[in-house]
């Protein structure tokens, strides 16, 4: 089961990383999300164990986009942020809607 429509109110544009360069970070082209927006501070894990503050979070479908740590992410009313981590819910085959958990600086 996915994520209703009508919790996906907000548009997010994320430009997924690709690795570093000499001259700093490579992104892919850029993907608007179709998600619900959550702008809350909290204290979250990061991919290497660190506890870092998240300004927002972000739930998606699952198959939205990949929003690897470090990928770009553009907000309603142009802030741009970048992802600290993002978590995946499948439900585990009970009836609860599947999505993405992206949680940005």
């Amino acid at each position: 089961m996915n994520l209703p429509a009508s919790l996906l109110r907000h548009e997010v544009t994320v430009e997924p990383y690709e690795g570093d360069s000499a001259v700093g970070p490579l992104y892919g082209a850029p993907v608007t999300v179709r998600c619900f927006l959550e702008e809350k501070t909290r204290r979250v894990r990061a991919p290497d164990g660190r506890e870092v503050v998240s300004s927002s979070t972000f739930y998606c479908r699952l198959d939205a986009v990949d929003a690897l740590p470090e990928s770009r992410v553009s907000l309603p009313g142009g802030r741009q942020t970048t992802v600290i981590d993002q978590a995946r819910h499948d439900g585990g085959g009970l009836p609860t809607p599947d999505h993405l958990e992206v949680q940005l600086v």
